[in-house]
């Protein structure tokens, strides 16, 4: 034994100490590992809450927006303090239809329906536009409306029996009409401008809509392009979740007698002359 001591010079050191060292150098690294661990998520948070609310302020703005409901004018389709998601991409697809229910803005043109204080503060400012952003408050200037008629349609109150008549055909609004409310207690009489919309709110008693801006520009009716998007969910109250589905009335093919057809009414006047042109052009010939 002393030889071999010798031979590698020194001796060695008994098998508990060995168990003991290895023991105190595996568990350091751990320790400061978790360290360093906890230590690097605390300073990757508030990176990732910028990164979560950008991108949220990114699908906000070109995809889906959250909108709160702040007033009576939809009922009972939707109520007050509802909130609904509504689809930014879906009029890049295909046109505003009859019947969708729509978000638009009103600013420098309608006056809210209801009112709201100013922020006092900067701060407060700053949180009431998150809010709106994300639809825990409601936007002052922002309206939400069902399409009554599009460019082109002759939209007119009432016909003999109370109805809401759209290029001659009368459209049935038990479906979604507040109960009690009769069609409209105001008559109109318009054709909707190429590019606006006759909108009104499903309570027609309480709505401020297209009938109390008949004397502005448009005769009541929006521009499209102040349409955010269409609405086609409700997602809170969740006692309340459901779809916004166009109702079956705005499905009748008479309506499209007019509105829909003027594109193709006028191809086919302005075909018709060209044939008969150039038939007797080659006749000559």
């Amino acid at each position: 034994m002393t030889s071999e001591s010798q031979e590698y010079g020194a001796a060695r050191r008994p098998v508990e100490d060995e168990v003991d060292v290895v023991a105190e150098e595996t568990q350091k690294p751990a320790k400061d590992g978790k360290k360093e661990k906890k230590g690097s998520f605390w300073k990757e948070l508030p990176v990732l809450v910028v990164v979560a609310l950008v991108l949220a302020l990114i699908i906000k703005t070109f995809v889906v927006q959250a909108f709160y409901i702040p007033s009576e004018s939809m009922e009972n389709t939707l109520l007050k303090n509802d909130r609904v998601l509504v689809n930014k991409l879906v009029y890049h697809t295909r046109d505003i239809e009859r019947g969708d229910v729509v978000v638009f803005s009103g600013v420098d043109s309608w006056d809210g329906e209801f009112q709201m204080e100013e922020p006092s503060n900067p701060v407060a400012a700053f949180f009431r536009w998150v809010g709106t952003a994300f639809g825990l408050v409601p936007g002052e200037k922002d309206y939400i409306k069902r399409v009554i008629g599009v460019g082109g349609d002759h939209v007119k109150c009432c016909d003999s029996k109370g109805r809401i008549t759209v290029n001659g055909t009368p459209i049935d609004e038990e479906s979604y009409l507040y109960p009690g409310n009769v069609p409209s207690d105001r008559f109109f009489n318009i054709t909707v401008p190429e590019g606006r919309l006759w909108v009104m709110g499903d309570h027609r008693s309480v709505s401020l809509d297209s009938r109390s801006h008949t004397g502005d520009a448009g005769g009541g009716s929006i521009p499209v392009s102040q349409v955010v998007g269409r609405a086609f969910v409700i997602v809170w109250p969740f006692n309340r979740a459901s779809s916004i589905d166009i109702p079956d009335t705005f499905a009748q093919p008479a309506l499209q007698a007019l509105g829909g057809s003027v594109p193709m009414i006028a191809g086919f006047g302005l075909a018709v002359p060209l044939v008969l042109i150039r038939r007797r052009w080659r006749r000559r010939r």
